[in-house]
């Protein structure tokens, strides 16, 4: 089977940086676990690897589609899965590197991706007043607090498959995150995690807002705005939709950036409560531990020689 690794953890953990390093020490080319740096028109809110370190390291699903065309989790498994036949070819080891913990869950195992309804009859009267008395955010905080990791996969918007996995949880009585059945791993693989202290990582997501918006964030955002089309995955990306309000003229800059900010250590935590519940992750701290990257690179060599 062939084998893989991958790099994951929170938003400004460091994730990129590192992976340059183990690449070239590993002698691996990158294929993208991010749900958003597939597109070309955005580059700043999506944390893409700097020109200097895609030429550094072959990266693979970073500036493939357009905004403009819909890509889903099944597009991405297609397209990440013929790129890590190509990295095999080369002999190199494919290296998957990012913070969508279900894109990557779904290229590492056998997964359904389809959205048949574990259970076929109409989503919950209950749910459905709740959604249309308290709103979409309202009803994703009633789903995290049943059931973190179900929520930590489902868009806050998406209250489709919110009202789902509430309706299966209220019939069945178990969490929506333990119904799914046997997952089969398509890879041999190896997943490394990176975490430190909470605080710490939260300073961080504020040090890049702060950065992303000197680099030109707000030019992304007044794109994506002035582009906006109903149900677009990249609507629902963080860095943008939070400036709509200061383009709309209901809100100024400040407060925009704080809910930024707000939106991304919450991301964070998301994150985090995904690759805990779904994935088996060995963890690393690389801001505390200056020893970090040597470890990492004994744990791959010892499981690279299993």
């Amino acid at each position: 089977m062939q084998k893989v690794l991958a790099l994951v953890g929170p938003t400004a953990i460091g994730k990129t940086s590192l992976a340059i390093k183990l690449a070239q020490e590993l002698n691996a080319e990158i294929v993208s676990g991010d749900s958003m740096q597939v597109y070309r028109e955005v580059s700043i809110g999506t944390a893409k690897a700097t020109s200097e370190e895609q030429a550094a390291v072959k990266h693979y699903l970073v500036d493939t589609q357009s905004v403009f065309t819909e890509f889903s989790v099944k597009d991405f498994v297609d397209e990440a899965t013929n790129a890590i036949a190509v990295i095999a070819q080369k002999k190199k080891l494919p290296l998957i590197v990012g913070g969508t913990g279900f894109y990557v869950n779904a290229l590492l195992n056998e997964m359904q991706l389809g959205e048949k309804n574990q259970i076929n009859a109409r989503s919950s009267p209950i749910y459905e007043k709740y959604l249309a008395a308290n709103g979409p955010n309202k009803l994703w905080q009633l789903l995290e607090e049943r059931d973190p990791a179900a929520a930590a996969k489902i868009p806050v918007n998406n209250s489709r498959r919110v009202l789902r996995a509430l309706t299966v949880i209220e019939r069945t009585g178990q969490k929506f995150s333990a119904q799914q059945q046997e997952i089969l791993p398509r890879y041999d693989y190896l997943i490394i995690g990176l975490n430190s202290d909470r605080q710490e990582i939260y300073r961080r997501i504020n040090l890049r807002v702060d950065q992303m918006l000197q680099e030109g964030l707000l030019a992304e955002a007044k794109f994506i705005y002035d582009h906006r089309q109903d149900e677009h995955q990249i609507l629902q990306a963080i860095g943008y939709k939070e400036f709509f309000p200061y383009f709309a003229g209901e809100k100024d800059l400040a407060a925009c950036v704080t809910a930024l900010k707000t939106a991304s250590r919450r991301y964070a935590k998301r994150q985090l409560t995904y690759f805990r519940h779904q994935l088996p992750v060995i963890w690393f701290d690389p801001l505390n531990d200056t020893m970090c990257e040597q470890k990492i690179l004994m744990k791959v060599e010892e499981w690279l020689n299993e």
